[in-house]
């Protein structure tokens, strides 16, 4: 929006069009310089909307009675509930069903959960007509709001609350938050009652609740994420100064700097804050900065093209993992038949290799507890990263068995996400000291012999900080590839001086390209200085009809731009 804003300043022949069924509009206008506003009324029926008279101390339990309650007394129509997420959907989805048991000869109900980490086909029964005289009841997470609609809704339970991803800009970690929803969540939810008829929503907080202690509106996404990605596209179209650029909700100043920070340290900026080759090379790829290095580097440097395209595809879509609450452990037994013990990554690689051998089939998915609506996407973004890599004219070959450089690689995309063992399965973060754990899905977690060092995909707090997706890799990769942060120290003996310590570390190296970076900085805004000052001394004869006016000697010269040094955390 920012960016649009900009260039609507200097093409006036340009017009722009915003359109949203749930946006706050008049933020939009204020931000685009008072732009007009059209409403357009779409065709709604009533809705009755109550709100709880107390406040409920358990929303699982209480949303279980008020389905009941609506089943048993209220007219004809299918209910829609609410939750948080699979953990929330699943009990609340047992308990309607043990309760329900419970009642002298009720009337029947079909209950049918869903999220994202469903089977396409058990997602699609939603949409399935109810038999006559039963009633449907669909728990679903806030998915629900506005990417689906389904007929026949005529009851809503809001539990009042959904999951965010929050980013820990401190931490370098992204946190799963259970938090109120906003009014506009509210009101969203409520109107799915009345799509198709007059309707009711059951809201299970109080009035005094909503109005008071409720946002107006959710948290800005770009106020709460990892910005890197933004960064670099901001960076790719010539904005120097992200601290001063229009946002029209401006993140927090922490998310923007260890963005920049975290970019530096991946090579896709200089010391000077520009983008680098790599830096150039990776807004091709639209990915996370880490994932696109990774492709880069797999043919540029470590020659595993074919391997890395499919990690990456597979990181870039939801687990392909299934769990199903009543088969967990078989699912866990398919599970492990696919592990590779130092690497979470290869893991994934030995799925997908194994997919592909047999036939990419739908039925081989289901008997090994695979998502293939996850495989197939993970396809296609191979083929498509594989297209943009022949663009480049970058290679991609195989390594064969030659797993190591695979390690290798994928430790060159995220030294900066490193951690050291300190008991078994917890480690601690080299660069935060922030302790963290293997998750017990993890291909890491039971081999016997946990490694001392590794790389992870992402930082999960949940009940505890879970890395996730994490391979093993040598302290003296990390030391090689990423100098900035880490060195390594070896212990030997010689026989002539006894006892020595070796040092391995790239540390000075970088602080010598940085100073001298620094320099050249220092001197370029010297030079800025001096054509200022001369600018400045500058008489000019300006004609204005027949009087000469002399100008200059006392106005202001260009304006520097100083574009900030990144160094080193301390």
């Amino acid at each position: 929006m920012g960016l649009i804003k900009k260039v609507l300043t200097r093409r006036r022949d340009l017009k722009l069009i915003v359109t949203s069924a749930t946006m706050n509009s008049d933020r939009f206008a204020r931000f685009y310089g008072g732009a007009p506003e059209f409403f357009i009324p779409g065709r709604t029926f009533p809705v009755d909307i109550q709100y709880s008279r107390s406040p409920c101390e358990d929303y699982v339990d209480s949303a279980v009675r008020q389905v009941l309650a609506i089943h048993v007394s209220q007219p004809t129509g299918d209910i829609l509930v609410f939750m948080t997420g699979q953990e929330d959907i699943e009990v609340t989805c047992e308990l309607i069903a043990e309760r329900l048991s419970q009642l002298n000869d009720p009337p029947k109900l079909s209950i049918l959960p869903i999220y994202s980490q469903m089977p396409a086909d058990l997602q699609a029964k939603i949409f399935d007509r109810a038999a006559p005289g039963v009633r449907k009841v669909i728990v679903a997470t806030n998915i629900a709001e506005t990417s689906l609609t389904v007929d026949g809704i005529m009851y809503v339970v809001d539990c009042g609350f959904s999951k965010l991803k929050v980013y820990n800009p401190r931490m370098g970690m992204d946190t799963l938050q259970i938090t109120p929803v906003s009014q506009a969540n509210a009101s969203q939810r409520a109107g799915r009652a009345g799509r198709t008829g007059p309707g009711k929503a059951f809201h299970l907080y109080t009035e005094r609740a909503f109005r008071d202690e409720f946002y107006i509106a959710t948290i800005p996404e770009i106020q709460r994420t990892n910005l890197a990605n933004t960064v670099l596209l901001l960076k790719s179209l010539g904005v120097r100064d992200l601290l001063d650029f229009d946002f029209m909700d401006p993140p927090p100043q922490d998310t923007i700097t260890t963005s920049l920070f975290d970019l530096w340290s991946l090579g896709a900026l200089t010391n000077l804050g520009d983008l680098t080759p790599l830096g150039k090379l990776m807004t091709s790829f639209p990915m996370d900065p880490s994932l696109a290095k990774l492709v880069l580097t797999s043919s540029t440097d470590y020659s595993c093209g074919e391997e890395i395209l499919t990690i990456v595809a597979m990181l870039s879509v939801p687990s392909v993992f299934y769990r199903p609450k009543e088969r967990l452990d078989e699912a866990d037994a398919a599970r492990e038949k696919f592990f590779v013990h130092d690497s979470d990554h290869l893991t994934l690689l030995t799925v997908y290799q194994q997919w592909s051998a047999n036939g990419r089939r739908d039925q081989w998915c289901v008997k090994h507890f695979l998502h293939p609506k996850a495989l197939r996407r993970a396809e296609e973004i191979r083929n498509q990263i594989s297209d943009i890599m022949k663009s480049h004219n970058l290679s991609v070959v195989s390594c064969g068995y030659d797993l190591d450089i695979v390690r290798k690689c994928i430790c060159s995309g995220f030294y900066h996400q490193a951690a050291k063992r300190k008991g078994l399965g917890e480690y601690i973060n080299l660069r935060t000291s922030v302790s963290m754990n293997l998750h017990p899905t993890s291909a890491l977690y039971n081999s016997g012999d946990p490694p001392d060092y590794v790389v992870y995909h992402e930082l999960i707090l949940t009940s505890k900080e879970y890395m996730s997706v994490a391979t093993s890799v040598d302290a003296h990769w990390l030391a090689d590839l990423g100098g900035v942060f880490y060195s390594v120290k070896e212990k030997g003996y010689s026989a002539g001086t006894g006892r020595r310590e070796v040092e391995f570390s790239r540390k000075g190296e970088l602080e010598r390209e940085m100073e001298g970076d620094r320099r050249v900085q220092r001197e370029r805004e010297e030079v800025e200085r001096r054509e200022r000052e001369r600018g400045k001394g500058e008489v000019k004869e300006v004609v204005v009809g027949k009087v000469v006016k002399k100008v200059g000697g006392g106005g202001r010269g260009g304006s520097a731009v100083v574009r900030p040094v990144i160094g080193r955390r301390r």
